[in-house]
């Protein structure tokens, strides 16, 4: 039989590898065909070769599947760091952000970062910086909006009496 050839093959392997990467399913049936060469008697640095992926990873899939069976070779959850609120304290947050500052006896009319983080610290018993507070807000689908003094569009008259000293026209040096 003729040898087969796929064009523009460098570039194909790794799209193919992209979308290997893409799906949890993909994955799964990616280590099987991994484990079926292994069974074929091929070692896991060719193995490993083939498949773009370290012989240590192999040995990792093969390990797995040899404790855990077929389950072993599933995705499972990722471990990180756990959330600093519970899922409670998560939504009832969300609540608290939905009502104003001043429901809460803060002297400001609009939530911020500084803000948020003081109330987390007093309210949840929870110390979270600024920034933190800031990503909070994204993921929760808030946008900042502060608000801009009226004198920046303000009618003439009103800026006139705001200033301290009156223009003359004349620059001081």
């Amino acid at each position: 039989m003729k040898r087969l050839f796929i064009k523009d093959d460098k570039n194909m392997h790794i799209a193919i590898q992209q979308e290997i990467h893409r799906s949890d399913d993909s994955k799964y049936d990616h280590r099987l065909h991994g484990l079926l060469l292994v069974l074929n008697g091929y070692d896991c640095y060719t193995v490993g070769e083939l498949f773009g992926q370290s012989p240590t990873t192999i040995q990792r899939w093969v390990k797995s599947f040899n404790s855990k069976g077929f389950s072993g070779l599933a995705e499972g959850g990722k471990s990180g760091r756990p959330g600093s609120l519970s899922e409670k304290q998560w939504q009832q947050l969300g609540d608290d952000l939905r009502k104003s500052p001043v429901d809460f006896s803060y002297g400001q009319n609009f939530w911020d970062g500084k803000l948020m983080s003081a109330h987390l610290k007093k309210k949840y018993k929870v110390e979270l910086g600024v920034r933190q507070c800031q990503r909070i807000f994204n993921s929760m689908g808030f946008r900042l909006r502060k608000p801009r003094p009226l004198i920046a569009n303000g009618d003439p008259k009103a800026k006139k009496a705001f200033k301290k000293t009156p223009f003359d026209g004349n620059k001081q040096k």
